[in-house]
């Protein structure tokens, strides 16, 4: 998302003042594995030490059991100390958009679009109508000539980005292109969505996600500047509407008594087809998937850079680029299926069937079977993907992996164990940076202050 708030001339300090955004620096888990207290481990936003160049998830392997050595991401990647310390990820001397650590951002959705619209049409030259549309107008090719609206008569294009969120209003209904259901292997169906005010105005911001397991499904915990977004999804087959709310209650506590709660379905699939005649979907009209992850903006922001980077010159090489884009965005969204369903299938939790129905090998996609089958003798590596469209690293399997208690045994390849001295340097290099990290680093609470009062330095 830095990369595109740069393309569009957006100013961070701005960003940041204006749609209550907040440091993300990757997700804590707590309770998958088990359930106990205690229990947690990180999907940080920087790559392992030495990731690439020699099997340091070996070699942590192989320390198991030595006094000392912690969990997987803390032993290799310095973002999940600072992300425990409730650091940010840079300091107010660091230019826009560069870093210390990689990150993300949590926003406020509806002030971002706000703040969008009125960034493109003052200083992009966007044209922003709204409106609502009233008919879609066939072409004698069955393309989509133009969208009557109730205000503004009729509006023509070349191509239409269907962005009209679940109801896909242009592919779904227009074009009646399928929907694919993936709740064979991904349970959620259901989310309770709460905003919870913090306790004073100096609270701790959070610089990552938290997603903490529960009985029937997982609670998103999300801090913007003035605010947590906090949510319960889960399987309704697993839970009563009434069960969670309880649950969700005892995780926000006695002030949610007096907070709105907003009930959201959730279908889990995607189109299966994105980009149909002169209409390619976009965001929730093309697919949904739990929130776990933040797969959905991933999607979005990858459509969007895909279309802009092949946008067609003429009509008469659409259907060539919208080949191509409809092969790119089916393998992501499997492999993001993929990615989705390994967090349940290493849980040992037994307290509820939702846990031990996704373990069951009948909702596991065939494709990550095989993939388990190779990381049984070794770590996840690059070369294990056969595209260049992956939606998440190598580094990102080997988070979870180790991070839920995953064990390959490299026994059959000990070859890969021959690089102690290298990997005694990264872990060593890694206990240096969490400590130059943790020295100058603020608070995620303290930058953000800083930010609104004095803004970062321009690139």
């Amino acid at each position: 998302m830095r990369s595109t708030l740069i393309a569009l001339g957006i100013s961070e300090t701005d960003f940041i003042r204006e749609c209550d955004a907040s440091f993300k620096q990757g997700a804590k888990f707590a309770k998958w594995v088990d359930g106990n207290e205690g229990d947690f481990y990180y999907h940080p936003l920087v790559l392992p030490q030495g990731y690439g160049q020699a099997e340091v998830a070996a070699h942590w392997l192989a320390r198991q059991g030595q006094e000392g050595v912690g969990s997987f991401s803390h032993e290799v990647c310095f973002q999940e100390a600072i992300c425990e310390q409730g650091l940010a990820p840079k300091t107010i001397r660091t230019a826009e958009f560069s870093d210390v650590a990689n990150y993300a951002y949590h926003l406020d959705s509806g002030k971002f679009a706000v703040f969008l619209q009125k960034h493109c049409t003052n200083k992009l030259g966007v044209t922003h109508i709204l409106d609502d549309v009233t008919a879609i107008n066939t072409a004698e090719n069955n393309d989509i000539a133009s969208v009557s609206t109730n205000n503004n008569k009729d509006i023509c294009g070349d191509l239409f980005v269907d962005c009209t969120g679940f109801s896909s209003l242009l592919l779904g209904k227009h074009y009646q292109v399928p929907f694919k259901s993936c709740s064979d292997v991904l349970f959620i169906d259901t989310a309770l969505a709460v905003q919870v005010p913090y306790d004073n105005e100096d609270s701790p911001i959070a610089s990552h996600t938290i997603s903490t397991g529960q009985e029937a499904g997982w609670i998103w915990d999300i801090g913007l500047q003035h605010r947590r977004g906090v949510g319960y999804v889960y399987s309704s087959k697993y839970s009563t509407e009434e069960q969670a709310r309880a649950v969700l209650a005892d995780y926000v506590g006695d002030n949610i008594s007096s907070l709105p709660i907003r009930k959201i379905p959730i279908v889990s699939g995607y189109r299966e087809t994105f980009w149909k005649n002169n209409c390619v979907a976009v965001g929730l009209s093309a697919g949904f998937l739990e929130p776990l992850e933040a797969s959905a903006l991933v999607m979005v922001e990858l459509a969007a850079q895909m279309i802009s980077e092949q946008l067609p010159q003429s009509r008469g090489i659409m259907n060539v680029v919208a080949k191509r884009f409809n092969e790119t965005t089916h393998y992501r969204w499997q492999r993001i299926i993929d990615f989705l369903k390994l967090h349940y299938i290493l849980s040992t939790r037994t307290d509820n069937a939702f846990w031990t129905d996704n373990r069951n090998p009948d909702s596991i996609p065939e494709s990550l079977k095989e993939m388990m089958k190779l990381w049984k003798y070794r770590s996840p590596a690059d070369h294990d993907f056969t595209s260049n469209n992956e939606v998440f690293p190598a580094a990102s399997y080997q988070y979870v992996l180790y991070g839920m208690g995953f064990k390959s045994d490299y026994s059959y390849s000990q070859h890969l164990l021959n690089d102690w001295k290298f990997a005694e340097q990264q872990f060593n290099k890694n206990s240096q940076m969490i400590k130059k990290a943790s020295d100058a680093l603020p608070t995620n609470r303290e930058l953000l202050n800083k930010v609104r009062e004095y803004g970062f330095s321009n690139i």
